[in-house]
């Protein structure tokens, strides 16, 4: 199992990161990341991800997703499980079952499968709620 959460001398976790499994790289398990990740390579099994993750135009994941966010512009067939916005970019080429708050399609995108849109931050998907620190605050 790869994680991307290091321990710093003192034994603290550090900041999430963003990783990245290249183009003709090939893993065959289970991802578990703190930080985003982005695949132009080859996944086929688990990967879950606090972030967003990315599958370039040149990625192909065959499994199960979980995360915060997503960006597909490369072939995937999956189980997906997105608790805010998930992207169907032009080259995309989707086919599975997805569970997401939000969809967005882009004109090219191939998609074949069903999707449950439900609240962001569905306690389904076990993600804490994100924070916007822009955000202005409602006073009582």
């Amino acid at each position: 199992m790869f994680k991307s959460t290091f321990m710093s001398k003192n034994r603290e976790p550090e900041m999430p990161s963003i990783n990245i499994l290249g183009p003709g790289a090939v893993v065959i398990g289970e991802i578990q990341v703190n930080g985003d990740f982005r695949i132009d390579g080859t996944l086929n099994g688990t990967i879950q991800c606090k972030g967003k993750i990315v599958v370039g135009s040149t990625g192909k994941i065959s499994g199960d997703i979980q995360c915060q966010n997503a960006d597909f512009s490369g072939e995937v067939t999956a189980t997906v499980k997105v608790s805010e916005l998930l992207t169907l970019k032009e080259t995309a080429r989707f086919s599975g079952d997805i569970t997401t708050g939000k969809l967005a399609i882009e004109p090219g995108a191939k998609f074949s499968g069903t999707c449950s849109m439900e609240q962001s931050g569905s306690k389904e998907l076990n993600f804490p709620p994100r924070t916007n620190d822009n955000q202005s605050q409602e006073k009582p």
